[in-house]
């Protein structure tokens, strides 16, 4: 009822398992596929499709131009823009002109990308505009390797491409006779035990390190990619999350290559809610966050629904979270709640199910843990939610939740290639041919994280009885009290974040303290709600603001913000938001309960070096940045809002 694979149609073709390296795998995809669809984007209000064919003209182009630049087999080639065919183009162009390929977030500031341009000895970039170019100008001087940075839309950047000879048009590569004879030699040449990629961590903890992740560690994921989720020959997906990332890269865009699978480019990240119900993708992956966002829109909705409305959608939430209930206990579902369930999705949970296009059959998240209340909120509603685990020093997979065998809250079994096991100190360690190379130029870290073969996470976990593996949080994260007391922050911020919709963010602190506190922010399309209810600000107005944060969900103007501030401190969301806590702390233990919060007058974000390019929490520069606040907590009883008595 809950668990089950969906999909019908013919099985995709792995093609992974007849080729060597990534380069290979492609190249026997287009053979296959020929002018079979890779992916569509949208151009003049249509879908266009690209094919298979058509794909490999672009990136042949490109490896030809590289190859005619001289490069030579693992000289390192940078892609730094946003998600779209591009990205893909020299991405692959690179892979098959024999080069070591990574990518870096467009939201990097000038240091952070010429950090990682620098490091990785990038000898050619792919940019996207204006604001790259400025970036790498800005630190030009200090980036000696670099030879040429070739430039996707050079709108508003025509006198820095006359001025500047190494700054290079797109369409001028893409005009490069495909030398078609020197890529396949190139490609035969590649060692498949060759580092294929280099992807840098996100630096939660201190600068990115570059990790060296394989051709053969790659092509072992993808032989394996349907023991985590099979793919149909009809399966389409919505691609909107950064290439920069591992998951994205590997799992999502190498896998589309492995497996035939096609893809819609979503226009922006403005555009995804709206296009995926054109699109009706059959597979959808996000990172925790979206599905926490979510959750919070819809129990916010539910708030402002007419009575009678908010009693339907109790009463179908209660039904769908007791089947689940039911399911998750092994006990077969009652005819009675079967039949209410029935009613309850045709009710309430397939408007929900609508706005994902109605025909997802995997819901595919990671990279952090999500509130078990949440994910059984989820599923109550047809929405298969997979938690999967692994990081980019493994190859983005190790573990997964898979049709048939799903247990809510933790990661899984691992796949049939992994060996893991739980150190004494509860660190998960991991063993098997998708643990990468090492990091870039950097010995020290490699030695101190892979040990006599085995990975070493700096994930903390256990495991149950059916061998599934459960995230308590990172090793580094682990708040040691005065008391001597471990606990895992990850765990108390996402009780206090499902407690309310309007929590957004969350952060406890509390190592070497007698008590925890933590600091609570409030979301901004919730404070734009919770304004309009009250008459602060007119419809017009909260359209506005809704209108902006759907069109940049990071970006924040000064009213936006000013408003988020005035909502934080109405005492009425303050003595809200401290209920809300309260009824966290009755899902923890004692010593895991938090005595004060602050509510800060914004939301962590990326510009501040407070979160992730992947909205994880920077808990290091959190911790240095609001040092002062904390010892306020602690030692002004004036400061902050008590929650209970410490």
């Amino acid at each position: 009822m809950f668990d089950t694979d969906r999909g019908t149609g013919t099985p995709a073709e792995y093609i992974a398992r007849r080729a060597n390296t990534v380069g290979e795998m492609f190249l026997k995809r287009v053979e296959r596929d020929g002018d079979k669809p890779a992916f569509y984007f949208k151009e003049g209000g249509e879908w266009q499709p690209v094919g298979w064919n058509a794909f490999a003209e672009q990136a042949g182009a490109i490896a030809s131009y590289l190859l005619g630049l001289g490069l030579q087999i693992q000289d390192k080639v940078c892609v730094v823009g946003s998600t779209k065919p591009a990205w893909c183009y020299c991405d692959v162009g690179g892979l098959l002109a024999g080069a070591v390929t990574l990518g870096a977030y467009p939201t990097l500031t000038p240091k952070q990308l010429a950090y990682i341009l620098d490091h990785a000895d990038t000898k050619v970039a792919f940019v996207e505009g204006i604001e790259e170019i400025n970036k790498i100008l800005a630190r030009r001087d200090e980036l000696t390797k670099l030879e040429k940075v070739i430039v996707w839309d050079t709108t508003g950047a025509e006198s820095l491409m006359e001025t500047h000879n190494w700054l290079v048009p797109f369409e001028q590569v893409l005009q490069t006779p495909v030398d078609r004879a020197a890529i396949e030699a190139r490609v035969a040449a590649v060692d498949p035990n060759s580092t294929a990629i280099i992807v840098y961590t996100s630096g939660t903890t201190g600068p990115p390190k570059g990790a060296m992740i394989s051709h053969d560690n790659i092509l072992s994921v993808m032989r394996n990619q349907d023991e985590a989720f099979s793919i149909n020959e009809g399966d389409v997906g919505l691609s909107f999350l950064p290439m920069a990332h591992v998951a994205e890269r590997v799992l999502a865009f190498y896998g589309r290559i492995n497996t035939g699978m096609g893809t819609y480019f979503a226009s922006s990240i403005a555009k995804v809610l709206e296009e995926v119900t054109e699109v009706k993708p059959t597979l959808f992956g996000s990172v925790p966050r979206i599905f926490e966002k979510a959750y919070a829109k819809i129990m916010s909705t539910v708030e402002q629904a007419p009575p009678t409305r908010q009693r339907i959608f109790r009463w179908a939430e209660r039904v769908g979270r007791e089947a689940v209930q039911h399911w998750q206990a092994g006990k077969p579902i009652p005819f009675g709640l079967k039949l209410k369930y029935g009613l309850a999705d045709r009710l309430v949970f397939s408007k929900l199910r609508a706005v994902f296009g109605g025909r997802v059959r995997y819901f595919i998240t990671g990279a952090a843990p999500i509130a078990p209340e949440i994910l059984e909120f989820f599923w109550a509603a047809g929405f298969p939610i997979f938690e999967m685990y692994g990081m980019t020093e493994s190859t983005v997979i190790t573990h997964a939740n898979v049709p048939g065998h799903v247990k809510l809250g933790s990661v899984g079994r691992p796949l049939s290639i992994v060996e893991d096991r739980i150190a004494d100190d509860g660190e998960i360690l991991i063993r098997s041919k998708v643990v990468f190379k090492g990091y870039y130029k950097n010995p020290e870290a490699t030695a101190e994280t892979i040990i006599d073969g085995w990975l070493h996470t700096g994930d903390i976990g256990k495991k149950d009885e059916d061998g599934c593996v459960h995230i308590l949080d990172r090793k580094k994260h682990i708040i040691i009290t005065a008391g001597g007391k471990n606990l895992t922050p990850a765990n108390i911020e996402n009780e206090i974040k499902a407690s309310d919709p309007m929590i957004s963010q969350a952060h406890a602190h509390g190592d070497r303290r007698k008590y925890l506190v933590a600091l609570v922010t409030v979301g901004a399309s919730e404070a734009v709600d919770w304004a309009r209810q009250q008459g602060t600000i007119d419809g017009a107005t909260a359209d506005k603001y809704i209108k902006e944060l759907t069109d940049n969900p990071l970006g924040r103007s000064a009213e936006l913000q000013t408003l988020l501030e005035r909502v934080s401190q109405d005492a009425e969301v303050q003595k809200r938001i401290v209920s809300s806590v309260k009824r966290a702390n009755e899902t923890l233990s004692r010593v895991e309960t938090i005595k004060k919060i602050h509510i800060l007058g914004r939301e962590f974000s990326v510009e501040e070096d407070e979160l992730t390019p992947t909205l994880k929490l920077k808990r290091k520069n959190v911790e240095a940045k609001f040092a002062k606040t904390f010892d306020q907590l602690y030692d002004d009883e004036r400061f902050g809002l008590v929650v209970l008595s410490a």
